[in-house]
Order: structure tokens, then sequence, then C-alpha cells
């Protein structure tokens, strides 16, 4: 079944030439908590970014899996990967959590159809513009 998975999709995991690239020429840089493996290859194009890097989720591949240390060395902005306890995220930084859009847990605002509220009443004090 995995096979059939990485032959057919490419949202679970990796897909088979991603395996290969990565067997042949990919090293492996570090790994994060949520179990995602982090890998780096020399570029083929000396003048341009000097390495590739890209990421093979443990699991469902959802770029917002990857947390904000490592996403600053994937995007080139840090050269050095972040270490075990390295990075220390700011008071703002909320925990990750799965995107729920399409699920019945998704964010619908108030008045929103698919939850099946009304839309919100109008204001009194607004009055449309009308040309003079």
């Amino acid at each position: 079944m995995l096979f059939l998975k990485q032959l057919f999709t490419w949202w679970n995991g990796q897909t088979l030439n991603t395996r290969f690239y990565t067997w042949r020429k990919g090293e492996l840089v570090g790994t994060d908590q949520a179990g995602n493996r982090y890998y780096r290859a020399k570029s083929a194009l000396p003048e341009s970014i000097p390495e590739r890097r890209w990421v093979v989720y443990n699991g469902y591949s959802e770029a917002s899996a990857v947390p904000p240390g490592w996403h600053g060395w994937m995007h080139h902005r840090v050269d050095q990967p972040p270490k075990e306890g390295d990075y220390k995220p700011r008071e703002w930084e909320k925990p990750h959590h799965v995107n729920q859009t399409g699920t019945a847990k998704a964010y619908r605002p108030p008045g929103s159809i698919v939850s099946g509220g009304k839309p919100a009443a109008r204001a009194a004090d607004y009055s449309a513009w009308k040309p003079e």
C-alpha cells in the first residue's frame, strides 16, 4: 500500500522520485519535533543558490507544519540549520495546529451560509453614495 501511495500521490510523505533523489544526492541535516526530515544537496548551478534544501514530511505533506527555525533555513535566510533547543519562539507565536479547511471544524464567520446563519443586518448609520 505504501508503494502505491508513493507512486500515485504527492501528499503522503514523498514520491518515488523524491525518494530516489534523496537517496542519491541528499545529505540529512536534521529532524524536527514532528518527525519531518530536512535534507540538502549541492546545486547543479554553481553561480546560483549554493545548495538545494528540501523536507520529507512525516505523514501528510503540509507546508505549515515546518517550524519557524527550520523555515528560515529552508528559505536560505540563515546558513546554519537549527539545533535541538536552539530556536526560541517569540511570546506571540502559537503552536502549530492542523489546517481545518474543508472539514466540519473549519472556521465559519457569523452569517456564513454554510453555518446556517443569516447575514448581519445593515448598520442604521449607513447611507449609499449617490452621484450629484
